[in-house]
């Protein structure tokens, strides 16, 4: 959830409010907007919309979508939500960039349903729209995805876990993500059919939703270890949730008897696992993204060719403690590809 060297924030803000007046809330701003990359009047423009500006998956997405765009001569205008689920200030980003007169635009929606109307009127001008990261819903509501298979990460966790446990019966704990989010539910369900349950497993033995958040995922581990004290495997949505599990854990004295997978990828849960706080995490890689989004732009503008359907960018297991059956990287390998 490696920055590249670009003028100072200062200087960025006073040419694009110079440059592009139609963004001036959002650009020209001390808020999450910028303008960077790329320079002459005739370069091809391109929109970054992430949910924030602060998570780290979301700052590494908006560097590999810095450096494709100057790698190709393009111009880059970014921002972002005040805070993750932020639809209004996203839609107010949307607004911006098309008066602006980009090209295409990539978004990592906050709200995959919300945003949807925004999305189609903007498409409706010849703009290229791309999601990052997340799908909208329906995904149809955008030209194409550029995402990492989130089924396939809670899989590959799911596979590593039952493989770990070597016939043990599991009494397993999901901190989730929220009701509704695909990408929660996506890992969710991929956890599911990589351990080889249902939904209604009795294997199952509590659930609780953290927001992808550290404290959140302490609480939650907390309620769960009072609901069923034995508790021997947790998934995680992310790996701040895992963390804040693994506190939980360590605070009763469980923290070596229970296992715990998570998804992302990011330099701290990547360091948690070669630490052995966490078994495994499914690795996803954000500057990929941005960067072939960025490309496909980019393409458009060339030859009118818009990009179309789903591009899976990519996912890695990543533990020091291999299973057989179980394709997967060492941390040293998760440590040279994390970001954050």
């Amino acid at each position: 959830m490696s920055r590249t060297t670009r003028p100072t924030p200062s200087l960025i803000r006073a040419a694009a409010c110079l440059g592009i007046a139609a963004l001036t809330l959002t650009a020209c701003g001390s808020g999450s907007g910028s303008d960077s990359a790329g320079s002459g009047s005739g370069s091809v423009k391109v929109g970054l919309i992430t949910k924030t500006d602060t998570n780290p998956f979301f700052v590494k997405m908006k560097e590999g979508a810095e450096k494709a765009a100057k790698d190709s001569g393009a111009q880059l205008i970014t921002s972002a939500g005040k805070f993750d689920g932020d639809n209004a200030g996203q839609v107010t980003a949307i607004e911006n960039m098309v008066a602006a007169g980009v090209k295409g635009i990539l978004i990592t929606p906050s709200d995959s349903k919300a945003i949807v109307p925004a999305l189609e009127k903007t498409r409706a001008k010849g703009i290229l729209v791309i999601a990052l990261d997340s799908p909208t819903d329906p995904q149809s509501a955008v030209d194409a995805l550029f995402a990492t298979d989130n089924l396939r990460a809670g899989e590959l966790i799911g596979s590593y876990a039952k493989a770990s446990m070597k016939g043990r019966t599991a009494k397993i704990a999901t901190l989730d993500l929220a009701p509704g989010v695909a990408v929660g539910v996506q890992r969710h369900n991929g956890f599911l059919k990589g351990f080889g349950i249902g939904e209604k497993d009795p294997a199952i033995v509590c659930s609780q939703d953290t927001g992808g958040d550290q404290a959140k995922g302490q609480t939650a581990m907390e309620n769960c270890l009072q609901k069923a004290p034995g508790i021997n495997v947790v998934y995680t949505i992310n790996e701040p949730a895992a963390l804040g599990a693994y506190t939980a854990l360590k605070a009763k004295g469980r923290d070596k008897d229970v296992l715990i997978v998570s998804v992302d990828g990011g330099c701290t849960g990547t360091q948690a696992v070669k630490d052995g706080k966490i078994a495994a995490t499914s690795q996803q890689y954000p500057l990929k993204m941005a960067a072939e989004g960025v490309g496909a732009v980019v393409k458009y503008a060339k030859d009118g060719k818009k990009a179309s359907g789903y591009t899976d960018t990519g996912v890695s297991l990543i533990t020091d403690k291999a299973q057989a059956g179980v394709a997967s990287k060492d941390t040293e390998y998760g440590l040279a590809n994390c970001w954050g």
